[in-house]
């Protein structure tokens, strides 16, 4: 009868299946390590969108639902806010108002920052970092701020800027308070105040753009409006899609300008979806309704992100 061969040990007295065992457990251990770190990296991240954006997002929709005052418990109401936003002149007017703002809050500030950008550009101005601060400084300024200034510059008895067109002759409206001009005052205001933002991305934009297609277009004979046509503008599509869409969203759920310049006034002429929001929630206690107008802007704010970032083709590529 052969003896069978005795296990090998280790240096420490272990034999050969121990730390074959071990060393498989080890390389589980770290498989299993490596496969969950990135997770643990992002477990922050997750936690606070999850509490701070998911949850109230989930929470504001399951309201819409319901009917509510802001006291004891909601019930449930089913489409009936929905059916009433469909139905609430205040709201479609509020709706109409957003609308023409976008001329203001979008296309506005893309153009008024297009072109100091192209002059810096090709200027190759000394003080150019100043002007990118200068101009983005109103951009960072809160909204409410930004109102109260303005409201204090276009005051019809004592604001500098009426006191400026009595001094050449000038008959100065009351900016604020007329019921044509309120909503384009408004609208300038935020054209203001954005159009920074626009300089400082197409400025950015621009320096990525190789110098080789101005050249080549020099040598095909264009001028500074051909390179223009020819090359900044078209190497300029991703950031035009950017301040686009950027700016169709400050327009749509402007809020805080409006409420320190005319509080939706005079009238109702400058009532937005944000200001009929707040007022239907807070004032008269429509808690349900407020987030019915919550949701519904949110959902038309991303169709309408959606559909200019397609149009320009910034998801193209």
């Amino acid at each position: 009868m052969l003896a069978s061969s005795p296990s090998k040990a280790s240096p420490l007295g272990e034999t050969e299946p121990a730390l074959a065992a071990g060393s498989a457990g080890r390389s589980r251990a770290r498989l299993l390590g490596s496969s969950w770190e990135p997770y643990l990296y992002l477990l922050p991240g997750f936690l606070i969108f999850g509490l701070f954006v998911a949850l109230p997002l989930v929470g504001t929709i399951a309201l819409s639902f319901t009917e509510w005052d802001g006291y004891g418990s909601p019930s449930f109401a089913g489409l009936s806010n929905y059916v009433d936003a469909a139905r609430d002149p205040l709201f479609r007017s509020a709706a109409w108002h957003n609308l023409l703002l976008i001329p203001y809050f979008a296309i506005l500030p893309a153009i008024l920052g297009l072109l100091p950008a192209v002059l810096v550009q090709q200027m190759k101005l000394r003080w150019a970092p100043f002007f990118r601060v200068g101009l983005f400084l109103p951009y960072i300024m809160p909204g409410v701020l930004i109102g109260v200034v303005w409201r204090w510059l276009l005051n019809p008895v004592f604001g500098p800027v009426n006191a400026a067109l009595k001094t050449i002759g000038l008959t100065p409206p009351t900016w604020l308070g007329d019921f044509r001009l309120a909503l384009p005052t408004v609208g300038l205001i935020g054209a203001w105040a954005a159009y920074g933002f626009c300089y400082v991305v197409f400025l950015a934009g621009m320096q990525k753009i190789p110098r080789e297609l101005y050249e080549a277009a020099r040598l095909d004979g264009a001028g500074g409006l051909g390179e223009f046509w020819t090359v900044t503008l078209p190497g300029l599509r991703r950031e035009m899609a950017v301040v686009l869409s950027v700016n169709l969203i400050n327009a749509l759920r402007v809020f805080d300008v409006i409420a320190a310049t005319t509080g939706g006034g005079p009238g109702r002429e400058t009532n937005v979806v944000a200001l009929h929001m707040i007022d239907s929630a807070f004032k008269i206690n429509r808690v349900g309704y407020g987030t019915t107008l919550a949701v519904l802007l949110t959902l038309a704010t991303l169709a309408l992100s959606l559909l200019t970032l397609r149009l320009v083709g910034g998801l193209d590529d």
